[in-house]
């Protein structure tokens, strides 16, 4: 089972099941997909037989390839009722999910399950669940019942120690049954339920009429549901399952006793960076990120932020090299056949800024180091949504957020209004002197002095 099928998913997790299968000759795999919140690339997939192609751009790039790992394609919010039955299968053992940060539902407060949330309070209140935790939760409780034995539920998303995080999502969902149905569902859980930690690395930029047109050109047939990516792609997958699993290792994933130095590298280096260019050219008015880092200053900048602000704060996996990491991760950004948006990769800023900036900001302030690149990419955040109407930006917090703000967008009115937020800055950050002037600093460079003046102080210091 795979939930949240969308174009990640396709261009990473079902092309590690296929070169697993043919690696191996081991046949018996296929992958039930099911999307969350759109059935698009259920109905995408529907009439080919669930067949789509994976085209690769850039230097060393693949020719197109047709991927046969997914077998069925079903729209959870349609058929919720499907996807628990599917995951209570005894032919079932992996379920993987790909539902991004704010698919999980939790309280950054807390860390827990937002129990306040309404669907997440109509899951556990009985209705057909439409939430990827409540779908994995009965259909653990269906699994139970049926005595379909262990399961793995394998955590893909950019959130450190993702395992033990859906892990606790599920059992915080059980928490909240009936006691009865609460405590026999939670033990079930624990003896037959693995909940690995995993880090994934591929860019897969959205589709464009233009990239369906180009595979229609080789291939000589339309394919809605063809997906692009760039030709790197990395799984690391804690040694952790409680039943079969395809040989994913044959297929070039890592197995490790640890991911945690590996989640720390890929949030904190490249999905930071990341965020930083795309603030930063969005304020500058590039449309994509490599127009973006082809900017020297904000080169130099995302440079800063993985040299200056976060390898001195890191531990890396002995089996990789700090500089040429981010040396490889500025080339990959640089791409430009990719045309990954700015505004994509800025999206839903206030559920990513914690987990790829603030724990950098964090350890480097109790170290008595001054972020001053994380603080940048913060500000340059705060700039972005006090500029933006909020019916143009998607963030889960747009609302919240644009209450807070003073009707004075100036970094005086708007960095303390914001830094008063608990669903993003705890007390102890928000509190901290040397950010705010940072904040401070880096919001009035982008406000009030002009992008060249920023490019100057950011190129000479």
């Amino acid at each position: 089972m795979h939930l949240g099928l969308g174009a990640f998913a396709r261009a990473h997790t079902a092309v590690f099941t296929e070169e697993a299968m043919l690696a191996t000759g081991d046949l018996g795999w296929g992958i039930t997909g099911v999307t969350q919140r759109s059935d698009t690339v259920a109905r995408q997939l529907a009439p080919q037989d669930c067949l789509f192609t994976v085209a690769e751009r850039g230097a060393r790039a693949a020719p197109p390839r047709v991927v046969a790992s997914i077998t069925e394609a079903i729209s959870g919010r349609d058929d919720p009722n499907a996807v628990v039955e599917r995951i209570a299968a005894a032919t079932t053992t992996v379920v993987t999910l790909t539902i991004t940060e704010k698919g999980y539902r939790f309280d950054p407060r807390t860390g827990g399950l937002d129990l306040s949330d309404d669907l997440v309070r109509a899951d556990v209140a009985g209705t057909p669940p439409l939430t990827a935790v409540g779908q994995l939760a009965r259909g653990l409780q269906r699994r139970a019942e049926n005595g379909a034995g262990p399961v793995t539920v394998v955590s893909c998303d950019n959130l450190p120690h993702n395992g033990g995080l859906t892990r606790r999502l599920v059992l915080d969902f059980a928490a909240s049954l009936p006691a009865q149905e609460a405590a026999a569902l939670t033990e079930w859980i624990t003896a037959n339920t693995a909940f690995p930690s995993t880090m994934v690395d591929r860019m897969v930029p959205a589709t464009t009429g233009s990239d369906l047109d180009g595979v229609e050109r080789v291939l000589g047939l339309r394919d809605e549901a063809a997906v692009v990516a760039e030709p790197f792609r990395q799984w690391i997958i804690e040694d952790n399952f409680a039943g079969p699993r395809p040989r994913w290792e044959d297929a070039g994933a890592v197995f490790t006793q640890d991911v945690a130095p590996w989640e720390a590298a890929k949030l904190r280096l490249l999905n930071a960076s990341h965020s930083l260019l795309a603030y930063l050219g969005m304020a500058a008015g590039y449309e994509t990120i490599s127009d973006a880092v082809a900017d020297d200053a904000f080169r130099a900048a995302c440079r800063g932020l993985m040299l200056e602000d976060v390898l001195p704060v890191i531990e890396l996996p002995r089996e990789l090299d700090g500089g040429a990491y981010c040396a490889g991760v500025l080339d990959r950004f640089a791409n430009p056949a990719l045309g990954h948006t700015t505004a994509k990769v800025g999206s839903d800023g206030s559920q990513k800024i914690g987990l790829r900036l603030l724990t950098t900001v964090k350890d480097n302030l109790d170290a008595g180091r001054e972020p001053r690149w994380a603080a940048l990419a913060v500000a340059a955040w705060m700039r972005h949504f006090a500029s933006t109407p909020p019916g143009e930006l998607n963030d889960p917090l747009a609302a919240e957020l644009h209450a807070a703000l003073p009707g004075t967008r100036t970094a005086d009115a708007v960095v303390p209004a914001l830094l008063g937020l608990r669903s993003v800055f705890d007390e102890a950050l928000a509190a901290n002197p040397t950010f705010e002037k940072l904040l401070l600093h880096w919001y009035s460079a982008l406000d009030s002095t002009g992008l060249d003046a920023l490019r100057k102080e950011i190129t000479n210091g």
